[in-house]
């Protein structure tokens, strides 16, 4: 009982419906739309108002498809309900009642009348798709009597009382609470007792038995009875969908999609049609092409005698519609074949929908546009233009620039050898590796503390999308290719295999073993899960970098004709540079000097720098490492072949670079000849309270000119190395954390004598400019000063963002995570630019500094260049370029298509 009470606490059951709350207007709301008989008061663009799946069972009825009647209730009433504190606006269910009356004349039914019932549907649906996140009830308005009426109706007892007690069971469970766990295990004890191995062997007299089973679960979790009223059903149904939208599963789910704005969820209330009415009757759930690999091939699974709960809670495996509904019913798939054609050609979308075959009759329950990965939704974008269904602009828009990660990382290298220990359904493509995790909160737990997991699982359910998220992987030994799970994980572009029939899953002993093997295996087993084959494969596989070509080189390539802004990468190395170059960088707007001094026994003259007491020795220590500096640049300018190169000099504080362990410090005294004393002593000197705001950037260079004179000198010198082997160069010199007109001024004088001293020396003429990182607040407000010296501002966002809100980047998390949770913060600040403070400030740069200097070079170099959102505001204010790192330019140059076709459409 102290479960039942949990549970029934977080959903809140009501024990009756809410008395209704006087909401003050003047003017009548309308809540309730009604659709059916081939008319609706609804529209396909009424989506934000109604929901997406009750805008399109409106435009469905308004097409002509086979659609139940019924009604949709506004998100908006959603909303009226939450902010009155959970109750029913006033008026809300007289206007229900109002509909119900013309839903049983559009459906010749009757509420509540057991010679002629109607029975219906209460579902959720938000404006953007949510899949199994909110609650669903069917077959309201049944009781003891209808119950016994709709069993004479239809001459099939068995069915009336199968619908029965999944109403009683979801009733319970959704509504008010009761886990659904108990009604399993009556389900189970019955099902053992009759020798009954599946819910469709049990017989009338053994359901009627299941029936009084969960009745009795029912009234001991809820402390009354059933009731029997089908107007007090419906009413708490409603309120039931309602209160789902701040159930912790959808919260979770919008946070983890950025789900924003939303007003509530509708609940749409349907008549009933039923799929388990016998061997002539099914449910299924389809998509119009493939969403795993954006074939155009019907994609569906349906189940012979079974409601739509089935399908999608993945307790029963279910039959595949393109191999097997011909077999089953020729007329049913021509039909289905029919409905494809007609959803893409009225959607100009991938649908997935939801089907009912009541007695050979096709219904159709609801459409939307289908979650895709991301390599299907590539294809599908790039087909769909071939087949004239939409335009490349539209192509564009069809694919999530962030979603472009899944395809940007290695897959299972296809030459290594496989231990196939068991094998699934591909539901959701790519490649894993991971320890396995039994339950969702272990998953979520041990990927938190750095572990890659698997989630491991009979089933998954929406309680488990935390874990879900979490886990690196996710693997199930039931359900379909429409499974929750692989509906959930396809969205994310998370890899997931589901159906592995041959997993034998034991969640509290934490093992896992494969049938017809001895072998075992627990939370530290590792195992591969390949989401394009189904392979659960033991140990660790290596992978391989993907191909870009085919759909998504043609989906770039329309990117690029439409963008604005140019797409340039972070990178440190002439590797990092070519692997920015396959994605499409068209220059390098960041590199780091100070990585390249971490390098083999570059490290030690580093050291031997730092430890110098006069400007000779370190002049000296400086000179062994010009070489490897210059060498960088040569292979760096060399990969980028004439497109620009912004080199930022020495940025971090120079503790950064010394030993603080005692014995590393020992090693480093008797390499320079220093005492371990003096190492210490000068280690001591260099410690600072607060170092991002300390003794680092310009102010290194200030103090220590000589280091800005060798950076120079290595960069020129490289110049002109790769100039004398006709390889255009464009090297830009990069000022750190500069605040003022006056340090730039000061440092420039040395930047522009050594520059000219050594192409001077190699009788080469060089173009280069000189500019500076905008990230202290002091260079955005006084940009106006700043660009008299500086040929090119780049935005470190990173560091702006730090100085700007007064958070270290180091320590954010221990207080972050409270801010997004209580939605004092929208967004993480260090992922996604702050447009409303960050991003007036470097607006205000980019104006002041044109206004200076017309035509000012002016990017952006943090990993903000990466996020999409981030890229939008960039295009908006004029930026030149971003930049990002190397596996994040495809999604720079996809989002900044995205920025300039929506801008083109204001």
């Amino acid at each position: 009982m102290a479960k039942v009470a949990k549970k029934a606490a977080k959903k809140a059951p009501a024990k009756s419906p809410a008395k209704a709350s006087p909401k003050s207007s003047s003017k009548k709301i309308k809540r309730v739309y009604f659709f059916g008989a081939g008319k609706a008061e609804g529209k396909a663009e009424q989506k934000l108002l109604l929901g997406g799946k009750g805008a399109n069972l409106a435009d469905m009825t308004l097409a002509g498809l086979p659609v139940p009647p019924g009604f949709t209730i506004t998100t908006e009433t959603c909303r009226d309900y939450n902010d009155l504190k959970q109750k029913m606006p006033a008026g809300l269910l007289e206007e229900v009642k109002d509909h119900l009356a013309r839903t049983e004349k559009a459906s010749s039914k009757k509420f509540g009348d057991p010679k002629n019932p109607l029975l219906l549907a209460v579902r959720s649906g938000a404006a953007i798709s949510m899949p199994g996140m909110m609650d669903t009830v069917l077959n309201v308005g049944l009781n003891d009597v209808v119950v016994e009426g709709l069993a004479q109706l239809t001459n099939n007892a068995r069915f009336a009382y199968d619908c029965y007690r999944r109403l009683i069971n979801m009733f319970g469970d959704t509504v008010m609470g009761v886990p659904h766990e108990e009604f399993e295990h009556a389900l189970s004890e019955v099902k053992a007792s009759v020798g009954a191995a599946a819910d469709t062997d049990l017989r009338t007299a053994d359901l009627k038995l299941v029936v009084e089973k969960y009745k009795a679960i029912y009234k001991k979790g809820t402390g009354e009875d059933f009731p029997q009223d089908g107007l007090k059903q419906l009413a708490l149904s409603i309120e039931a969908v309602f209160k789902s939208w701040m159930g912790d599963r959808a919260i979770a789910y919008r946070r983890i999609n950025d789900v924003r704005g939303l007003s509530g969820t509708a609940v749409n209330v349907q008549t009933m049609v039923f799929g388990n009415m016998g061997d002539d009757s099914a449910t299924g759930v389809a998509f119009t092409r493939n969403p795993s690999t954006g074939e155009d091939r019907f994609y569906g699974e349906f189940l012979v005698n079974a409601q739509g709960e089935d399908v999608v809670a993945g307790i029963r495996t279910p039959l595949d519609c393109d191999t097997e509904m011909g077999k089953w019913s020729k007329k049913s798939w021509k039909e289905l074949l029919v409905v494809k054609d007609k959803l893409e050609a009225r959607y100009k979308d991938v649908q997935d929908f939801e089907f009912t075959i009541e007695r050979g009759k096709l219904y159709m329950l609801q459409t939307r546009a289908g979650k895709r990965n991301t390599k299907a939704a590539v294809k599908i974008a790039a087909d769909m233009v071939k087949e004239k269904l939409i335009d490349e602009k539209t192509a564009i828009l069809r694919v999530d620039p962030a979603s472009l990660d899944q395809l940007l990382h290695p897959m299972f290298d296809p030459k290594a050898k496989r231990n196939v220990i068991a094998k699934g359904l591909p539901a959701s493509p790519g490649a894993a590796v991971g320890k396995l995790a039994f339950t969702a909160d272990e998953a979520h737990e041990r990927a938190h503390n750095g572990e890659k997991v698997i989630l491991l699982r009979k089933e998954t359910s929406p309680e488990d999308v935390q874990g879900m998220h979490s886990a690196a992987g996710i693997l199930t030994s039931t359900g379909g290719m429409t499974s929750h799970a692989a509906v959930v994980a396809r969205g994310w572009g998370k890899t997931c295999v589901v159906g592995a029939g041959a997993l034998v899953i034991d969640e509290r002993s934490k093992t896992l073993r494969i049938q017809g093997s001895d072998k075992v295996y627990g939370p530290d087993s590792v195992v591969s899960i390949d989401g394009s084959t189904g392979e659960v494969i033991e140990g660790s596989l290596p992978m391989v970098d993907p191909e870009m070509t085919g759909p998504f080189a043609q989906i770039m390539k329309w990117a690029d004709k439409y963008r604005t802004i140019t797409v340039r990468t972070n990178a440190d190395s002439p590797a990092d540079a070519n692997k920015a170059r396959e994605f499409g960088a068209e220059g390098i707007g960041l590199c780091r000097t100070e990585h390249m001094f971490f390098e083999g026994g570059r490290i030690k003259h580093m050291r031997e720098m730092i430890l110098a007491t006069d400007v000779d020795a370190r002049k000296a220590a400086l000179a062994k490492l010009l070489p490897y500096q210059r060498d960088d640049f040569v292979g760096i300018f060399k990969a980028m072949n004439g497109l620009p190169v912004t080199i930022r000099l020495l940025d971090p504080p120079l503790h950064e670079f010394l030993p603080h362990a005692e014995e590393d410090q020992a090693e480093l005294a008797r390499d320079t000849g220093k005492t371990l004393a003096e190492v210490k002593a000068r280690v001591s000197q260099l410690h600072e309270a607060n170092p991002m705001l300390g003794h680092r950037g310009d102010r290194l260079a200030v103090t220590y000119p000589e280091i800005l004179e060798m950076q120079v000198r290595a960069i020129i010198e490289a110049a002109c190395i790769v100039k004398k082997e006709k390889v255009k160069v464009l090297p830009e010199i990069m000022i750190p954390l500069a605040g003022t007109k006056k340090e730039l001024d000061y440092l420039k004088t040395y930047t522009v004598e050594t520059a000219n001293a050594v192409m001077k020396e190699q009788g080469v003429k060089v173009d280069w400019m000189y500019g500076t990182m905008i990230e202290v607040p002091r260079a955005a407000l006084t940009a106006d000063e700043i660009a008299h010296t500086a040929e090119f501002f780049s935005f470190g966002t990173n560091d702006l963002t730090q100085m700007t809100f007064g958070y270290s980047r180091d320590d954010v998390n221990s207080f972050l995570p409270d801010y997004l949770a209580k939605d004092i913060l929208e967004k993480d600040p260090f992922q996604s630019l702050d447009q409303t403070g960050v991003g007036k400030l470097v607006k205000m740069a980019v104006d002041a500094g044109r206004k200076t200097k017309k035509g000012l070079k002016c990017g952006i170099c943090g990993e903000h260049g990466g996020d999409p959102k981030s890229v939008e505001f960039c295009v908006g204010v004029g930026l030149d370029y971003v930049s990002c790192s190397p596996f994040r330019v495809p999604i720079a140059r996809l989002a900044a298509a995205h920025a300039a076709i929506k801008a083109s459409k204001k």
